[in-house]
């Protein structure tokens, strides 16, 4: 993979998110769990060109962004979306994703990050902030709705410190 200034990104991010998917990773390629998002997306925040994503508390990737300091977001092409489902649906406490959906594992460029071969593209980000959705400051009442069981997000902002695309 070729590693490109976040400028030069020509994705329509609301696609690429909340269209196309990616997985977040969090945990280095011996001890990781990652998931499938459609929440999230990219800008820029103190001067730096970033990442927001969000991870409920009660899912497995929880655990690993807690103990990280750095963490991966990959995009796939459309032979991956049976994947992605995958892992949106199945918890890593119970299986092996990359075993379950033949994806390849590997360390990314920043250490402490993994990703996977079959991504066309990867963002490697060092957490910089993180907040818990608060639903006492929801200003739209039917966002209360998303959260039936009351386990709020917490955001995650991050640094890009690679962009990888094939």
């Amino acid at each position: 993979m070729n590693i490109i200034n976040p400028d030069q990104l020509k994705d329509n991010v609301f696609e690429l998110v909340g269209s196309e998917w990616m997985l977040i990773t969090a945990g280095a390629p011996d001890s990781y769990n990652t998931m499938t998002a459609s929440w999230g997306g990219l800008g820029v925040i103190w001067g730096k060109n970033v990442c927001f994503c969000v991870i409920r508390p009660t899912r497995y990737t929880y655990e690993f962004m807690e103990k990280a300091d750095v963490f991966s977001l990959s995009f796939f092409g459309t032979e991956c979306r049976e994947a992605l489902g995958i892992c949106g649906a199945k918890s890593g406490r119970e299986i092996d994703k990359a075993a379950v959906t033949g994806l390849t594992a590997v360390a990314g460029n920043l250490p402490g990050t993994t990703h996977f071969a079959q991504s066309r593209m990867v963002i490697e980000c060092k957490k910089i902030y993180f907040q818990d959705l608060d639903p006492a400051n929801f200003l739209d009442p039917g966002i209360e709705a998303m959260y039936p069981q009351k386990d709020y997000h917490r955001l995650y902002i991050g640094e890009i410190v690679n962009c990888l695309v094939k």
